[in-house]
């Protein structure tokens, strides 16, 4: 299980892969569709569709002359059930933080 959550967290690592995902939320969608908002060849998105594949974060189907791109919500399952054992921590109040900080810490015409 190790194997996958790397593979998938490395899949997630990329931002263009992100957003590749994100796309994918709303329909499949053609290999040329999928590249065309971004600026990059066709080849470099290909080799991002290779590793959201490898991961299981997608699927990729040939339709007559075309392939198309399925994401495979089912994938991040693992990811999620893994993320959420940290669940038990209470979020940083970054406000708090900083005001605690700035009473803390001398300013610097003070040091």
């Amino acid at each position: 299980m190790s194997n996958d959550l790397d593979t998938v967290f490395a899949a997630l690592a990329d931002p263009t892969r992100r957003a590749i995902l994100a796309m994918l939320l709303e329909d499949d969608m053609a290999v040329t569709d999928v590249a065309e908002p971004f600026e990059m060849s066709l080849a470099a998105i290909s080799k991002h569709l290779v590793i959201l594949t490898k991961a299981g974060l997608i699927s990729q189907e040939k339709r007559g002359r075309v392939k198309w791109c399925k994401l495979e919500p089912d994938a991040l399952r693992a990811a999620s059930v893994w993320m959420q054992g940290f669940g038990q921590f209470e979020p940083v109040n970054l406000d708090a933080f900083e005001r605690f900080l700035e009473t803390e810490l001398p300013t610097p015409d003070e040091a």
